[in-house]
């Protein structure tokens, strides 16, 4: 009627022992996530006791950890798989389950201890009490510290009652309560769970032994603290020795216990206990139901048999099912070899995208300044070119004039009305030239009349001698434009004014304007006399195309002698 010790170890191999281990690499990310998901999800399924799914998921894991060579979590998937097995009852399967994971622990003590402890409880839920003992010496010696080792202990001390060896197990009992060491560490308050299982097991000890009042003192003690921390998974063994301890004494009381953990062991789904329960009732004899109870207990037997030898053969068919799949990708290892060399090369090529991206990245930052600076001087040069070539007029067209007009008034008499027609009329032609030179360099209206100032600016040089005509001005949405493209474009059109009167000869000028959803785009054609296109630059054309460079656009001149001048412009919105 003691409860197997193999539960309290499972609580603290969750703290001690059979910790994660992750041996994350790059290039198989996505395979090793599964794998930490299917293990993560088949340790919560243990904890729910939905042990099939379990199972099958840490199967799952386990294989996907072979194809990783992981050996630490293959070890740790057939220990939680183990486990399952032997809550599930299927203790030989467990043993051989356990007994595989064996050869991925051998440099692991925390393994090494799990394994063997593994192994004891199935040999002692198969009664092979000196294999359990052995297996249990093993987990001992393998244990890190004494709180560690407490538990392989306990469950030697167990197997001792179970032989009916009652000294060997006080002696081992009270050294777990009893030594300093022991004490010093069961004195934390977080131990009371393990510290009462002991006292609860060094009562039953010595109540088997014969000192009665010495062992249900100590059995009393555990289940009041039990109580206290509501441990009721404890309490269930605590109920089950005393009522064992009361057998002969008083059966009512006995009777009373048994049920309480026939209660307890209903709550929590612990069908062992339930039946270690029912036992001592029917037993007992001393109820007008322990005909019920003995009814009971033969449904619940039967319904675990059956439920242990459907977990054994399903455990079975997934195994076999796992192996079978295993054989079957041993045809498939050269092409995850190549696969893995693919993922190798792939990381190499990473390494090399991220260097060429941060190169491509420096470069483009390189030239982003470079054509800053580029179109600094490129402005700079159009406005030097603008600012010469208005001095030049003032020089060339103006000076010579302004000169003649001061030695005219210097040696005529004004006083004349002939003399002073002419130089009222030289001082007006002079007047015309200042005033058209400003219209070609004047400020670009750049709200809603920068339309209306582009018509005026061609207007001025529309004649009876030239037409010019201007199409699509008006489509365009001129408000959307950037003001510094505008003021572009009203100098290029002002230039191309400029040098057509003064080099071309045209009667007829065509101005076009168009869109699309990118650029702006202005065709301009006349019919004058032309040029060879090595005379572009010669022509004063060279400042136009800096000032469309400038903003990012292009122009392309097409023009020979005779046959006209064309010139197509397209400057990004």
């Amino acid at each position: 009627m003691l409860r197997s010790p193999f539960f309290y170890f499972i609580i603290a191999l969750s703290l001690f022992s059979c910790k994660e281990k992750k041996a994350i690499t790059t290039n198989t990310e996505s395979l090793r996530k599964e794998a930490i998901s299917l293990r993560d999800k088949g340790d919560e399924n243990y904890k729910k006791q939905n042990l099939n799914t379990a199972f099958y998921e840490l199967t799952k894991s386990k294989q996907l950890y072979e194809t990783l060579k992981d050996s630490i979590n293959i070890g740790y998937c057939l220990i939680q798989m183990a486990l399952v097995q032997q809550v599930s009852g299927d203790y030989y399967g467990s043993k051989e389950t356990v007994t595989e994971a064996l050869p991925y622990a051998k440099k692991d003590k925390d393994y090494l201890s799990c394994i063997n402890n593994t192994l004891g409880i199935a040999d002692k839920e198969l009664s092979l009490y000196n294999d359990a003992i052995f297996y249990y010496k093993e987990s001992v010696k393998q244990s890190r510290n004494l709180e560690e080792k407490q538990y392989p202990l306990n469950n030697i001390a167990a197997v001792y009652m179970q032989q009916k060896k009652y000294d060997e197990a006080i002696t081992l009992l009270k050294f777990l309560l009893e030594s300093p060491a022991s004490k010093k560490i069961l004195l934390d308050k977080t131990k009371a769970a393990k510290k009462s299982r002991f006292q609860d097991n060094l009562g039953y000890a010595y109540f088997k032994k014969g000192l009665d009042q010495k062992g249900f003192d100590l059995m009393s003690e555990g289940l009041q603290t039990r109580k206290e921390i509501n441990d009721t998974y404890g309490s269930i063994e605590s109920y089950l020795h005393l009522a064992d301890y009361y057998a002969k004494k008083d059966v009512q009381k006995s009777d009373k216990n048994a049920l309480e953990a026939y209660k307890a062991a209903t709550k929590l789904n612990s069908v062992d206990e339930r039946l270690e329960a029912l036992q001592i009732l029917i037993s007992n004899n001393n109820d007008p139901h322990t005909s019920k109870y003995t009814q009971h207990y033969f449904t619940l037997n039967d319904s675990i048999i059956k439920v242990r030898n459907n977990f054994k053969n399903k455990f079975a068919k997934i195994k076999y099912d796992s192996k079978k799949e295993k054989e079957e990708n041993v045809k498939l290892r050269l092409e995850k070899a190549e696969n893995r060399l693919s993922l190798q090369r792939a990381k190499y090529l990473r390494i090399v995208f991220v260097i060429a991206f941060a190169f491509f990245v420096v470069l483009i930052v390189v030239l982003i300044r470079y054509y800053k600076n580029k179109n600094k001087a490129i402005e700079f040069k159009s406005s030097y070119d603008t600012e010469t070539r208005i001095a030049k007029k003032l020089h060339d067209e103006l000076a010579n004039d302004v000169f003649q007009v001061i030695a005219f008034a210097e040696s005529q008499p004004l006083a004349k009305e002939n003399s002073k027609e002419n130089l009222l009329q030289k001082l007006d032609d002079i007047y015309e030239r200042v005033r058209g030179i400003s219209k070609e360099n004047n400020k670009v209206d750049l709200g809603i009349a920068f339309t209306k100032s582009i018509k005026e600016m061609f207007s001025a040089y529309n004649t009876s001698k030239r037409n010019i005509i201007v199409t699509n001005l008006e489509s365009i949405d001129w408000e959307i434009i950037d003001d510094i493209k505008k003021i572009t474009i009203g100098r290029v059109l002002q230039e191309l004014m400029v040098n057509m009167k003064k080099h071309s000869k045209a009667a007829l000028v065509g101005i076009k304007f168009e869109t699309d959803q990118k650029s702006i785009l202005i065709n301009y054609t006349d019919n004058g006399v032309g040029c060879e296109k090595t005379e572009i630059a010669k022509n004063g054309l060279q400042n136009i195309e800096n000032r469309i460079q400038a903003v990012k656009g292009t122009i392309v001149f097409d023009t020979e002698p005779d046959k006209g001048f064309k010139a197509k412009i397209s400057i990004p919105k």
